[in-house]
């Protein structure tokens, strides 16, 4: 009886072994939480010769020395082949934003500049792109420039002398055009955003003023 015994235990634990082990079996194709055996898709990045992601934005890019806005390029790309963009891509947005300068005593960082309505045709934005409403349907939003009483328009990085502020140039490609005006709060730009983004991309950089 006790031979008996002792075989039905062990063959409760190889069961019950088996049973975990499926159950903690990653489901196929998705390996590490990654996405394995999915269909390919394309990815939105942007570029600029003006300084290297992460580096030091040049006085000319700030609002202490040219304020210009910097070129950038966009780029679609399947692996690591270009791509034709979404079909249903309409528009681009970038806001531009200073993580280290908090504003009115909350967690929001300080937004420096937004555009929308950028046409999904663009290949990038030029150098030195002007504020306000442009004739490709541009339409240049909220941030310092506006607040100070000034068209809105590109305003650059402007961490004064001390510790090096990091910027963050976002980028979304959009598969509508938002219908909104150029004085449209952060918060409302956002709220408008959602559900329509179908490529976000990143670009950084450093800034503070020599002493």
């Amino acid at each position: 009886m006790k031979l008996i015994e002792r075989s039905l235990m062990a063959a409760i634990v190889v069961i019950s072994c088996s049973a975990l082990a499926i159950g903690q079996a990653p489901p196929a194709g998705r390996q590490g939480g990654g996405r394995q055996g999915g269909p390919p898709r394309v990815v939105f990045s942007v570029t600029t010769s003006a300084w290297p992601d992460g580096g030091e934005v040049p006085m000319k890019y700030s609002m202490r020395g040219d304020n210009k806005c910097p070129e950038f390029d966009f780029h679609w790309t399947m692996g690591t082949n270009p791509a034709d963009p979404p079909a249903d891509l309409k528009t681009y947005v970038v806001i531009l934003h200073d993580m280290e300068n908090g504003m009115n005593k909350g967690p929001m960082d300080a937004l420096h500049w937004a555009a929308f309505n950028i046409p999904g045709a663009a290949k990038g934005l030029p150098e030195g792109m002007p504020g306000g409403d442009l004739p490709d349907g541009t339409r240049n939003g909220p941030g310092f420039a506006a607040g100070r009483g000034g068209p809105p328009a590109y305003f650059g990085p402007g961490a004064g002398p001390g510790p090096i502020h990091h910027y963050a140039f976002e980028f979304y490609a959009m598969d509508t055009k938002l219908d909104l005006p150029a004085n449209v709060s952060r918060e409302d730009l956002l709220k408008a955003m959602e559900g329509h983004v179908i490529g976000k991309a990143t670009y950084f950089g450093r800034f503070h003023a020599p002493a």
